[in-house]
This record gives structure tokens, C-alpha cells and sequence, in this order.
């Protein structure tokens, strides 16, 4: 993966300000894709921000991209990174290294840890966690309870958190919010939009007998269309009556996305690109467990249909949910082997590989990885390259062609479905803030990421 595009000055990490330029960092004659127009133009930065488009000026630094184009930060809005309580799958600092290698700058982080990030002192350990360990930026969605279902309109106010992330099925103990009763307290608490993982749990305990010992391919069989549909009939039915928004995570049936089409006004939602790229019938023979996940990969057909639904201009957001787990435990026989696969490094590889193929535009890719993202959860700074807003860039070769091997990916758990996959289109660049935190596979010297900011938590600061 050897390139010309080097940047000039000292590499890789922060960006210091030089005393004889006007501008500390210069992205030189690349491409940028801009909120209106993908046009070839200089990019300068100072003190973190965005600070120019275009024109002529000094610059403490330059990083010349000639020949490759420059989209504004691509944002992961769904991540499991296992700590704390799983650190031997994933920790925050391996989850976010894989993420910035794959040229993503922030990351979502869901609440389904030992144990449950569900209360302020919870969500204030992981920022401290996070502190000096992970490499982009971050937030932390706070996980509603049967305990705290009354209190999630408190909690979605503290610093660094994403939302409030519902369960409908799929999880254990206090997180579980399979009864519309509790789920309809969950959504008059508060008023940001709230996540949504939606199976039935009813209908999987239901169909558990549809499982076939070592035969992952039943796992859409157990977990079927109706499981998700009626899963999100429910969200949709108690958003209208609450009126609160909802987003709907990880969407696998065409179905589902025409449903949402009706309830645009309280409903978005996400896909994935396993749910884009995989499909059963060859997964399942390939991958094995390797394949399994919730909701399941499901048919060719069923992705041909989402598909549709992109072409619609439906989804949102594109997100990896990123949830590895340790390749001995994966290799167990259906159904003891853990739902769940790794994706933040492979999530933009692979989508810039549909770019090619023209299974959609790159305009229609950043306003699912960074401009949707901003507008759906009001990211503060984020998700667009514009004067004053972050210097978050993540830069790209759209015409590499090159194969995901296994040793480039920076998950602990040591394995991707996508490893050995041949792609059009490769992360060069990912800059945060305008530090250059990876560059050509290589990291900064430190970890420099900091907690996301939100429209519903954020205070202005103050001049000094």
C-alpha cells in the first residue's frame, strides 16, 4: 500500500502552529467534497478549526494531496469497543486504533459492557477511560433500564453521551426493554432521539427450536423477517403516541425501511455494510459463525432490497456496529458461538468499494457517514468541511485497488469477515481536529481523541 501522497514537515502526529505562516496545516490540491460541490481546492487549518477553502497563503505545514480526494470526517455511530468488562475482545484504545486506521473520526460507543454504562457514574468512567487511550473522538450512549427508564431524560443531558440506546431484544438483565409499557416511559423521558436495537424478544423466545445444532445459516431462520418488523411496528407505534424521535439501528429487511418511509418525521435510521455487502447464501457456506450476527445476515434478496431503499434516499446513516468477539468463541458450534463481528476499520473500504461499483454516489456516502450523523444527533462542529468547523478529514485513494489482509486490521480479536477481500478504494489519511493521526497505515505518537459534543449538551464557551 505504498504511495507518493507524503507529507511534508515533521509525521505523524499534532499539528503546532509555525511561526512564520498564517495557517498552521494546509491540505494541498486535493479533491474535497464539499456541502455543495466536489471541487479541487486547498483546505487550511488553525488551531484545530477550519480556517479557509481555497486561495493562496502560508501554511506551518503541508500535506499534499494530489491525487486524492478529501471527504469531511467519517462518524461511526455505532460501535462496540467491549470495555470495560471484555477487554479481552476489545478495548476503547484497540477499538479506536482500528477506527482511525479505517479514516474514521469519531465513534458512537454503545452502552452493553460489565457493567451496563447506565448511570452518570458509569458514563464518567469511561470518559476517563477514554482519556489519553482513544485515538478519535467519542461518545457514549447511555443504556435505558428497567431502573432508569424515568430518569434517561437526565442522563441524556451529561457531557460525552450519545443518547439513549433501547434494547428491544438481543441483551440480558436490566438493559432488556422488551415491554411497550417500559419502553413507552423510556420515550417521555427526555427529548433527544433515542436508539433502538429492535427484535422481538417475544417472537425470538418463540422461535428458539428453529435453531439448528452447528447450522449458523438458521440464524435468520430463528431471527426472521417478523422478529425485526415487529420490533420496529412497536418503536414507531409508541414514537407517534409519545411523540419522540426514534433511529432506528441496523436495519436488515426491506420491509421495515418502506414502513419507516410513512414515519419520516419521527423515525431515521441506519444500515450496515455487512447487511450491504454479505448475503446468505454464500456467507453462511464461506464464514460460518464468522457470519452470524443480530439482526442476521439475511438473502441476496433482502440486500437487493435495502439497496432499493438507498437508491430511495431512505437510510441515514451508514454504521459499522462494530462487535468483535474472540475467535475461540466464535469458532464454538451454532448456536453456543456469540452474535457479533468486527467493522469500524472495514466500514468505509468497503463502502467506497459500492462508490465504485456505483451502488452509490460519494455525495450520498458522506451524507451517511458525517453530514447525516451531525444533522440526526447535533453534533457540535462536526460532519462537514466548512469554515469553523473541526479540521476532521478523512482522506482517500478512490482509485487504490488493494485486499483488506488480516494484519492490517487492529481489532484484538484477530479476525474480519472482510479479511482477504479485494476493494476499490483505500482509507490514506485520517486527520482529527487538524492533527494527523494516521497516515499511510502509521499512527501518531499518542492517542489525541477527545469527547464529542452535542447541541442538547453543550454549553458555548465563554470568552476569556
Amino acid at each position: 500500500m505504498s504511495s507518493s501522497h507524503t507529507p511534508s514537515g515533521p509525521t505523524p502526529g499534532s499539528v503546532a502552529a509555525h511561526a512564520r505562516g498564517s495557517y498552521d496545516l494546509v491540505l494541498k490540491g486535493g479533491t474535497v467534497v464539499l456541502p455543495d460541490a466536489t471541487v479541487q481546492t486547498d483546505v487550511y487549518v488553525r488551531d484545530g478549526l477550519i480556517a479557509a477553502i481555497g486561495g493562496q497563503a502560508d501554511a506551518g505545514r503541508t500535506i499534499d494531496c494530489t491525487g486524492l480526494t478529501i471527504l469531511p470526517g467519517v462518524i461511526d455511530t455505532q460501535v462496540h469497543f467491549r470495555e470495560p468488562g471484555a477487554e479481552a475482545n476489545e478495548d476503547l484504545e484497540t477499538g479506536s486504533r482500528a477506527a482511525v486506521l479505517g479514516g474514521v473520526t469519531g465513534v458512537f460507543e454503545m452502552p452493553n459492557t460489565r457493567p451496563p454504562t447506565s448511570t452518570p457514574e458509569a458514563v464518567a468512567y469511561k470518559l476517563s477511560r477514554a482519556k489519553h487511550r482513544m485515538w478519535c473522538d467519542h461518545a457514549f450512549y447511555v443504556g435505558a433500564t428497567v431502573d432508569n427508564a424515568d430518569e434517561c431524560g437526565e442522563l441524556e443531558k451529561l457531557p460525552g453521551t450519545a443518547g439513549i440506546k433501547v434494547f428491544m431484544g438481543s441483551s440480558t438483565g436490566n438493559l432488556l426493554i422488551s415491554e411497550d409499557d417500559m419502553l413507552e416511559r423510556v420515550l417521555r423521558s427526555g427529548m433527544r432521539r433515542v436508539a433502538i436495537h429492535a427484535e422481538d424478544e417475544t417472537r425470538l423466545k418463540e422461535r428458539m427450536d428453529y435453531r439448528v445444532e452447528g447450522d449458523p445459516s438458521s440464524h435468520p431462520v430463528w431471527r426472521d423477517d417478523e422478529t425485526a418488523l415487529r420490533a420496529t411496528t412497536r418503536a414507531l407505534h409508541l414514537a407517534r403516541k409519545t411523540g419522540r424521535r426514534v433511529h432506528i439501528l441496523h436495519i436488515t429487511t426491506p420491509a421495515e425501511l418502506e414502513l419507516i418511509s410513512a414515519h419520516r418525521d419521527i423515525a431515521s435510521c441506519e444500515l450496515t455494510p455487512q447487511h450491504l455487502t454479505l448475503a446468505g447464501e454464500d456467507a453462511y457456506p464461506r464464514l460460518g459463525t464468522l457470519a452470524q450476527m443480530n439482526p442476521p445476515i439475511r438473502s441476496g434478496a433482502h440486500r437487493d432490497g435495502l439497496w432499493h431503499w438507498v437508491s430511495q434516499g431512505m437510510p441515514d446513516i451508514i454504521g459499522s456496529d462494530h462487535a468483535p468477539h474472540a475467535l475461540s468463541a466464535k469458532e464454538k458450534p451454532y448456536p453456543a458461538s456469540p452474535s457479533g463481528m468486527p467493522g469500524v476499520q472495514t466500514l468505509l473500504p468497503l463502502m467506497l468499494d459500492h462508490v465504485a461499483n456505483n451502488r452509490l454516489t460519494l455525495r450520498r456516502l458522506v451524507d451517511m457517514t458525517s453530514a447525516g450523523p451531525q444533522r440526526l444527533f447535533g453534533l457540535v462542529r462536526k460532519g462537514r468541511i466548512a469554515v469553523g468547523y473541526d479540521a476532521d478529514f478523512s482522506i482517500v485513494d478512490l482509485k487504490s485497488r488493494w485486499t483488506m489482509e488480516q494484519s492490517w486490521m487492529a481489532s484484538r480479536c484477530g479476525w474480519s469477515p472482510f479479511a482477504g477481500q479485494t476493494v476499490t478504494g483505500r482509507p490514506v489519511g485520517t486527520i482529527i481536529r487538524g492533527n494527523q493521526v494516521m497516515w499511510e497505515g502509521t499512527l501518531a505518537d499518542k492517542a489525541l481523541g477527545e469527547p464529542l459534543r452535542f447541541d442538547a449538551t453543550d454549553r458555548p464557551q465563554a470568552a476569556r
